[in-house]
C-alpha cells in the first residue's frame, strides 16, 4: 500500500468479528455499552478499551464497525500494527465518519507524529459530535505519550476487557463451531485447548485450520482427527 493512501473504508474487517460471535464471559457490560453506543441508546462519544493480548479487543473493535454498518453509519477501522503502510496525515478530514476505531494505540509510543495526528483527530471528532473508540494493552493513564493526548484518552469511558478462563475459552470454541453449523463436544474442545497456545487469536486460527481440514476430508472434529491434523 502506498504510504500516502488510506483505504476510504479503512482496513478490511474480518467477517467473523461480530458481536454475535464474541463470547463475552465477564465482559457483558462492555459489550452492552458498545452496542448501545453504536445504536445511539447510550450517549457516549469516546470509549477506551484495554486488556491483555488475546482478550478479544480487536474483535470488539471490528464488531463495532460491523454494527455501525448495519445502522447505515459510516465507520473506519484503523489498526496501528499497519501504521507503516500509511502516513498520520491520512487521519485528517475523517470527522465525516460517524465512528472511528483505532486499534493498538500503544504501538505509537515512540512516534510523536502519530500521537499529534490522533490528538487533533480526537478534538475534531469531539467538535463534530462523532464517536471514537481506542484500544491498547494498558490503561490510558499509564501510556508514555504526549500529555495532552493522554489526557484526552482518559476523558471518556474506560473498560478493561477481561481475558477468558479456560472453561470460557472452551465455550468460545463451541460458540464458534455453533455459528458454523456444527456442535463441538466439550471433550474435543478441551483436547484442543491443552495442545495449542491459549491466546484466543492463535486458538481461533488453529480452530479455523482444523475446521477447514475437516471440511476437506469430510470428517467430524474428533480427537483422533485433531491429533492427525496437529501432528500430536
Amino acid at each position: 500500500m502506498n504510504p500516502q493512501q488510506l483505504p476510504l473504508a479503512g482496513l478490511p474487517l474480518r467477517d467473523s468479528a461480530t458481536f454475535e460471535s464474541f463470547f463475552a464471559g465477564k465482559n457483558t457490560q462492555v459489550v452492552s455499552v458498545l452496542q448501545a453506543m453504536i445504536t445511539g441508546d447510550y450517549p457516549e462519544q469516546f470509549i477506551f478499551l484495554w486488556g491483555e493480548a488475546g482478550a478479544g479487543i480487536s474483535h470488539l473493535l471490528q464488531a463495532c464497525c460491523h454494527s455501525a454498518a448495519e445502522q447505515q453509519l459510516a465507520s473506519m477501522y484503523i489498526d496501528l500494527q499497519h501504521k507503516a503502510d500509511y502516513s498520520p496525515q491520512m487521519l485528517e478530514a475523517l470527522e465525516h465518519f460517524q465512528l472511528i476505531c483505532i486499534d493498538d494505540i500503544d504501538l505509537i509510543l515512540d512516534d510523536p507524529q502519530w500521537q499529534q495526528a490522533i490528538f487533533h483527530l480526537y478534538n475534531r471528532l469531539r467538535d463534530s459530535d462523532r464517536q471514537l473508540i481506542v484500544t491498547a494493552h494498558q490503561p490510558p493513564q499509564t501510556l508514555d505519550i504526549l500529555p495532552d493526548l493522554r489526557s484526552r484518552l482518559s476523558w471518556g469511558l474506560c473498560f478493561q476487557v477481561q481475558s477468558l478462563s479456560d472453561e470460557e475459552k472452551i465455550q468460545a470454541l463451541q460458540l464458534r463451531a455453533h455459528n458454523r453449523g456444527f456442535e463441538l463436544s466439550g471433550e474435543v474442545a478441551q483436547f484442543i485447548l491443552r495442545r495449542v497456545p491459549r491466546d484466543m487469536k492463535q486458538l481461533f486460527i488453529i480452530f479455523d485450520t482444523l475446521d477447514e481440514a475437516a471440511i476437506q476430508a469430510q470428517r467430524k472434529l474428533t480427537i483422533p482427527f485433531v491429533k492427525h491434523v496437529l501432528g500430536v
